[in-house]
């Protein structure tokens, strides 16, 4: 009995250790995190026009304030991880907001530009199976 009560007390007490070690993400990671979800709200076909529509305005608002976040964080200057070197390598791709504002452009267009693409070219492009 008194074995069980000592077990039972090491598990808890491992129990909330580990919980207290949870992961920090940091302000590139947030951005990037929601910058995904943005462009898996714009490539899912399983989305209405209006779904979509609702989505995309609520995680553009994010990503509007997670870019500025990132841009005013004093502790990625000192940093040279990889994460922050590729963020500021491309102003366009990772602060996509602020680049589809300042070129006057639909964020969707800035990324697919960015990547080399045009929406034209993407609807003439055929469909097939591999």
């Amino acid at each position: 009995m008194k074995m069980n009560f000592v077990n039972l007390s090491a598990t808890i007490a491992f129990a909330i250790c580990i919980g207290s070690l949870s992961a920090q993400a940091g302000s590139i990671e947030n951005m990037e995190r929601e910058r995904s979800i943005l462009l898996q709200t714009f490539l899912n076909p399983e989305l209405s026009a209006e779904e979509r529509q609702k989505k995309v305005s609520i995680s553009k608002q994010r990503l509007v304030d997670l870019e500025r976040i990132v841009l005013r964080d004093k502790t990625l200057a000192g940093r040279s991880t990889p994460a922050v070197k590729l963020a500021f390598s491309n102003y366009d791709l990772t602060f996509l907001i602020h680049s589809s504002i300042e070129k006057n452009t639909m964020v969707i267009n800035q990324w697919l530009n960015q990547l080399g693409l045009s929406p034209q070219n993407i609807m003439s492009a055929a469909q097939r199976r591999r």
